[in-house]
């Protein structure tokens, strides 16, 4: 399970804190059910008995297993203060490294130092210690990410924040776990954890403006999406398209998946997406402009150079 293969620090102390309540819980469990056999065994009914004695307290017995518990819950208090320093950013510790927005049903990331935008995958440096900000562009959504980090709300209007730390490279995964709706199922993610020099370098190209078609299939596709209505929910880099609504699609080629986890990002189903995405997501906000086969290729093959 996710849960007990931590990959950062966050995670790592979450997972002690819960190991260690769960020993505290079966310790006491195993206390109160030997206590409530062996007063099962020793003081039942026999033939004969006559009225039980009444005890009217002990006083001393008492203090004792009021002090006890006091001392457990105390003892888990200062761990769990202790814990939330380590996972949780302080208020305006710093300005956050990264913004992660929950729409109906995608993810917008968003880079503020550099200004680099992308969906669904969040790039991190291995052993960075990097600060997301968590907002909401319509209703409660939240973000998990069960290797990396406690899960934390993303409330309309109320800004959360929580710290990412992978400590080696790789991919990792998350999904809202948040019911937001019809495709609450298929809000899914990744973060991308790459050594400093390839972060960077992603970074770079994240920046950079895809190469514009000279011809061709994949010409005809630029010109299609700009002809259609394409430009009033998406953005690409170097073009006219520059809305906010739907994903940035200025590098979508080099995505993992499409419709936030839905599909890998393959040209096959790149194409079944074109073509009806409704049937691929049901109730996405993606609809179905009615193209013909051959619309459907073009922007296919325009979509492949967004690199």
């Amino acid at each position: 399970m996710p849960t007990f293969n931590p990959a950062s620090p966050q995670a790592a102390d979450i997972q002690s804190l819960f190991f260690v309540m769960l020993l505290v819980a079966a310790v006491i469990m195993a206390i109160v059910t030997g206590l409530v056999a062996y007063i099962t065994v020793r003081f039942r009914a026999r033939p004969g008995d006559g009225e039980p004695h009444q005890e009217f307290g002990r006083p001393r017995l008492e203090i004792a297993w009021t002090l006890a518990s006091l001392a457990v819950v105390t003892g888990l208090f200062l761990l769990t203060i202790r814990t939330m320093r380590a996972a949780d950013p302080p208020p305006g510790a710093r300005s956050p490294d990264v913004v992660v927005i929950g729409h109906q049903w995608w993810w917008e990331v968003r880079y503020p130092a550099s200004g680099a935008v992308t969906a669904n995958e969040i790039h991190l440096p291995v052993g960075v210690r990097s600060l997301l900000r968590l907002q909401s562009a319509d209703v409660i959504h939240d973000l998990w990410l069960p290797r990396l980090g406690r899960k934390m709300d993303m409330i309309p209007g109320h800004p959360n924040y929580v710290w990412l730390q992978p400590r080696a490279a790789g991919t990792y995964l998350g999904a809202c776990s948040e019911y937001c709706g019809a495709q609450h199922a298929w809000m899914r993610l990744r973060v991308v954890a790459q050594p400093a020099d390839e972060f960077d370098a992603w970074s770079r190209r994240q920046l950079a403006a895809p190469v514009a078609p000279a011809g061709g299939a994949a010409a005809a596709g630029a010109r299609l999406f700009q002809n259609l209505t394409c430009p009033n929910c998406h953005a690409i880099t170097g073009t006219g398209a520059a809305a906010r609504i739907g994903p940035d699609l200025t590098h979508l080629a080099e995505r993992e998946t499409l419709g936030a986890g839905v599909l890998d990002n393959t040209r096959a189903n790149l194409t079944a997406w074109l073509a009806d995405p409704q049937r691929v997501k049901p109730g996405s906000y993606m609809p179905n402009l009615q193209l013909s086969d051959a619309q459907v290729a073009e922007l296919v093959a325009y979509m492949e150079t967004l690199r």
